[in-house]
Order: C-alpha cells, then sequence, then structure tokens
C-alpha cells in the first residue's frame, strides 16, 4: 500500500510539471560573428549574425575603455547598423544585447572592437591648420600623419635661424614621378608643408620651442596654390593669414648667447615673389639632388623609392647631389655655389623673379663662366655685407644678416 501511495504522488508530480512547463521562457540568445565595415574617419557600419530576425537589438558603443551605462545606445531592427559622428584614428567598443520583448533581453555580448581611419589631408586651405589633418594629436607635438611623410635637404636656406619640418602628402595611390635633378613631378591634390619653430634654449630641447608659421603648398589643376598659417600663443592651432606679419622673438642659441629677431611671417604676395618662375608658383626645396643624401645611413632618395613615394627611377646613383654648405671639407666654390643656390637661385635664375633686373644664373650646375658670378663678384659681395629690407640680399624672406653664409660668400668672393 505504500508502494502505490509514492508512485500515485509520483505520476501526480510529472502531470504537475508538465501544466508549467507551456510557461517557461525560451532564452534570448546573444548575437554572434560582430564585424565591421566601410570604416571611415567619422563613421563605421557594424553588422552582426543573429537566430531570429524578427526581434530587435541595442546597440551601446562609446571610445574604448568606456563603461557599460555610459555609452551612446540605438536600437536596431536590422542586423547591422551604421554609427557615425566618430572621432578620427580613435577606438571604438561595441556591445550588443538582443531584445526578444521588454520583459526577455539577453545578456551583452563580449566586446568588439574598431579604430576609425584617419582623416584625409585637406586638399584646400581651411580656416585653420588643425582642419588640413596634416597632424595627428596635440597640434603643437607635429607629429605627422601616416598619410604623409617628412623630407629633409642636404643644404638649407637661411630663415633667420629658424628650425624647419618639412612634410609631403601625396594622394593615395599615387606618386612623385622622377623628371631629372631638379622637382619631380608631384600629382595633383599633392600637399607640401612647412613648418618654422625656435627652441627656447637649444643647449635644453626639454624646455621647449615656440613654432612661428606653417607656410602650404597645394597643387591644384596643375598648379601650385600658396597659404601660410600663424600660430597662436597658446601654441594649439595657426589660423590662416594671407596679409602677412612680424612676430618678435627670442631664443638661447648653442653657444649660451641670447638673441632676438622680429620674425616676419610673409605674405601672399611674398611667398608669390620667391616661388615665381615665368609667372607659376613652383616648390623651391624639394627638388632630388636636394634630397639625396644619407639621413642616419639611408639614402633619403632610396626610402622614398622603397616607399613607392618616388616612382621612374631605381637608384639615386642616377640623381647629382647638392653638396652641403656646411661641409668644410669641400672645396671653398662647391660650398658657396652650394649656398647660392639654394638661398638666391629661385629668384636669380632664368624665370625667376630678378630675371629681368640681374644677369646673374646662380644655379649650381650652370658653369662659372655663364653665371655672371665673377662679373657680379663686387656687387653680390655688398648685397649680402649687411641687412637692410629692400636693398640686401636676399631680398625678402630674413631679417637679419647670416653671419656664416656671409663669411663663406665673401670668403670666396675675395678668390674671384
Amino acid at each position: 500500500m505504500k508502494k502505490l501511495l509514492i508512485l500515485c504522488l509520483t505520476i501526480l508530480a510529472v502531470f504537475s510539471c508538465s501544466d508549467d512547463a507551456d510557461d517557461l521562457i525560451a532564452v534570448c540568445d546573444s548575437v554572434t560573428n560582430i564585424s565591421s565595415n566601410t570604416i571611415t574617419s567619422n563613421s563605421a557600419v557594424i553588422t552582426w549574425n543573429t537566430v531570429d530576425t524578427s526581434i530587435e537589438y541595442t546597440i551601446e558603443y562609446g571610445i574604448s575603455g568606456f563603461a557599460l551605462g555610459s555609452g551612446t545606445t540605438i536600437s536596431e531592427s536590422n542586423t547591422d547598423t551604421q554609427l557615425i559622428n566618430l572621432q578620427a584614428n580613435t577606438t571604438y567598443d561595441v556591445y550588443i544585447q538582443t531584445v526578444c520583448n521588454s520583459g526577455n533581453i539577453s545578456l551583452h555580448t563580449d566586446v568588439y572592437s574598431f579604430t576609425t581611419a584617419l582623416p584625409n589631408v585637406a586638399t584646400e586651405f581651411k580656416p585653420v591648420l588643425s582642419e588640413m589633418n596634416l597632424f595627428v594629436g596635440n597640434l603643437e607635438n607635429l607629429q605627422i600623419t601616416p598619410l604623409a611623410f617628412e623630407y629633409n635637404l642636404n643644404t638649407t636656406l637661411f630663415s633667420d635661424y629658424a628650425h624647419k619640418q618639412r612634410i609631403i602628402a601625396l594622394p593615395e595611390g599615387t606618386s612623385m614621378e622622377f623628371d631629372g635633378d631638379g622637382l619631380p613631378i608631384f600629382p595633383d591634390h599633392t600637399v607640401i608643408a612647412k613648418t618654422f619653430y625656435y627652441n627656447t634654449d637649444e643647449r635644453d630641447l626639454s624646455l621647449g620651442r615656440t613654432i612661428i608659421e606653417t607656410r602650404i603648398l597645394i597643387k591644384l589643376n596643375g598648379s601650385w596654390e600658396t597659404g601660410d598659417y600663424k600660430w597662436n600663443e597658446e601654441q594649439t592651432d595657426a589660423v590662416l593669414d594671407l596679409a602677412g606679419s612680424t612676430l618678435p622673438i627670442t631664443w638661447i642659441d648653442a653657444s649660451g648667447s641670447s638673441n632676438a629677431t622680429t620674425y616676419k611671417i610673409p605674405s601672399n604676395t611674398d611667398c608669390f615673389t620667391c616661388h615665381n618662375n615665368n609667372n607659376d608658383i613652383i616648390p623651391i626645396g624639394p627638388k632630388l639632388r636636394s634630397m639625396n643624401f644619407e639621413i642616419n645611413g639611408v639614402n633619403q632618395l632610396e626610402q622614398f623609392i622603397s616607399n613607392q613615394q618616388l616612382t621612374g627611377l631605381s637608384s639615386s646613383s642616377s640623381v647629382r647631389a647638392l653638396p652641403n654648405w656646411e661641409d668644410t671639407s669641400l672645396p671653398l666654390e662647391t660650398r658657396a655655389r652650394a649656398y647660392m643656390d639654394i638661398n638666391c637661385a629661385h629668384c636669380h635664375i632664368p624665370g625667376g623673379t630678378c630675371a629681368d633686373e640681374s644677369t646673374l644664373n646662380l644655379a649650381f650646375e650652370t658653369p662659372l663662366e655663364e653665371s655672371n658670378i665673377v662679373e657680379q663678384s663686387v656687387v653680390i659681395d655688398y648685397r649680402v655685407s649687411f641687412y637692410s629690407e629692400g636693398i640686401s640680399m636676399p631680398f625678402i624672406g630674413t631679417t637679419m644678416r647670416h653671419t656664416e653664409g656671409l663669411n663663406l660668400i665673401q670668403e670666396y668672393m675675395n678668390t674671384l
């Protein structure tokens, strides 16, 4: 009798439980295979897989490391969504929940992360430098975007002892094309930028620097356009300034001497004066012969070739090299001609701004007997021996004598 009673109770319990089974709620499954595509500098498309496409999803996202509940939340009935108004070159975290109904929501998925693209370098002059996208991070650090690259010159133009950072940004999938020892052929939408700054104390670079200006050339429809950005006192940005201005600047040089000058930021008219050749604006510095030298043991042109930034040239050995005027192991004439090339020849060559006023042709490769240097040696000596705006040489672009350059030129003139 006792065994029969236990059996009856067991059967009753089984049938009672089977009635409750109809009230059980199915588990709301989490989505799987989250991925991203069509990533730009400010947007991305997020996709995922799901078991039931008739339900909805809650997507929460934010800059990597954000706390759940503090991000941006959107609802979606499809299995993809576009995230917009994102920050460029920034990593974002994404979490997704499946909403089977208001009372049945899945757990959050594991975090899914993606990084937005770098913004393209602007190919038109923006009101402020930060919008040109030439740099990443804090602008004052002058950290070049990976979409551009730095270049240097073996012998440099004197600009009141200012330091310069030089960069080139080529359109994606393009390159500079070899066209002899001079300027390469730059594709349309190339941007060339040169930033001028002074270290506070050359003996201790940790003391910082003062950035003055960033000059920019943009090639559009086969022609170059110029623009100049003047940096603010806070060193947080620079404003497009085509009128030119002056700025007092002080610094301590490597010998510990204090220096001061009233730095002159050129106007757009000044830029045309120096960059003009046959009434066309052209770059001055990035000639292949001026970039054909080693930096930290690696030839710069070879690096450009390896990076496919320069095409049409298999070896730097095919390009003449402009000597470094500061290399005292070179002959005096070689050094002096190299100095005059980079500091004077953009005006004193056929087609240059001074071509109609001077018989000089100061390009380094011009034979001495065709340069008129000997015939004009007295005038050259005089015009570089002092500074007076509009009279001394260089005509513009500096506000003081370049002591080292002056000594070199005068020593050379004395041998003629």
